[in-house]
């Protein structure tokens, strides 16, 4: 099985209550675009269980979805859907295979977040105005130049 080698422990984000029940609002978050639409609640529900578990099976997705408040009555077709579509856009990664248990000649692909779903759950999360008024000089320096990086690279790309 693969795992990124990050700095930060990202399971601590999913233990923060607001990271599941959020009202996301202009003072509150970032929304991004991964939470804007009506599969909000199913993506932070996949995202939180990815984060508080690491690499999971659809299945045991599926089984975790299931049990979020006003997720009961997902279908496993809806998660699996998620997942594709999740992963088609870079928020999922399959990061190895492990053996199905009622078929154990069968094997099933694990599922872990990657570093683009890491972002999109702190943006969503992080109060901009609070941010610049209380981050560090070093982290708004460094902020600004992942932020400068990036417009400067989409600019190169669409000329």
């Amino acid at each position: 099985m693969i795992c990124h080698n990050y700095s930060f422990e990202w399971r601590h984000l999913a233990q923060n209550p607001f990271f599941m029940h959020a009202t996301i609002g202009k003072e509150e978050g970032w929304k991004t675009l991964s939470f804007q639409r009506r599969e909000a609640k199913l993506n932070r529900a996949i995202f939180h269980i990815l984060a508080l578990k690491g690499s999971q099976t659809r299945w045991d997705v599926h089984k975790g979805v299931k049990a979020q408040k006003g997720l009961k009555h997902t279908k496993y077709t809806n998660v699996l859907r998620r997942i594709r579509a999740l992963e088609e856009s870079g928020y999922l990664e399959k990061v190895g295979t492990r053996k199905i248990k009622t078929q154990p000649s069968s094997q099933t692909n694990l599922y872990q977040l990657t570093p683009r779903a890491h972002l999109a759950i702190l943006l969503n999360q992080i109060n901009l105005d609070s941010f610049t008024q209380k981050a560090s000089q070093h982290t708004i320096i460094t902020t600004l130049a992942a932020l400068i990086s990036y417009t400067t690279n989409q600019l190169q790309a669409q000329t």
